[in-house]
């Protein structure tokens, strides 16, 4: 089992930038993959960003793409998403999560673990 924590949520106004972080522990080597997902109220909790084991492969959603960079420090076993042209609309709940595979961690019923999420609010 993998526990995930993150922090680094908050309010911010429109155009700024957030950095959240996200800490694994336990089995991370069962479920090496990493990402974020976000659940905006009302909504379903959605897919944002995806990176491998090695960084050499990140995938985003078209929502964030240009705007939001995820990497990882594997030797913390932590990985990161760096939050930039934040909008009104990027408001949600952010969760980190972990699975074995990239094509498992882009569906949110695939996911092995998820964090408690952290709280972002853009206002305008």
């Amino acid at each position: 089992q993998v526990q995930l924590v993150e922090s680094g949520g908050g309010l911010v106004q429109t155009g700024g930038s957030l950095r959240l972080s996200c800490a694994a522990s336990g089995r991370t080597f069962s479920s090496p993959v990493m990402g974020w997902f976000r659940q905006g109220p009302g909504k379903e909790r959605e897919f944002i960003a995806v990176i491998d084991w090695s960084s050499t492969v990140t995938s985003y959603a078209d929502s964030v793409k240009g705007r939001f960079t995820i990497s990882r420090d594997s030797a913390k076993n932590t990985v990161y998403l760096q939050m930039n042209s934040l909008k009104p609309e990027d408001t949600a709940v952010y969760y980190c999560a972990a699975a074995r595979t990239i094509s498992r961690l882009t569906t949110v019923r695939s996911v092995d673990a998820w964090g408690q999420g952290t709280q972002v609010t853009v206002f305008s």
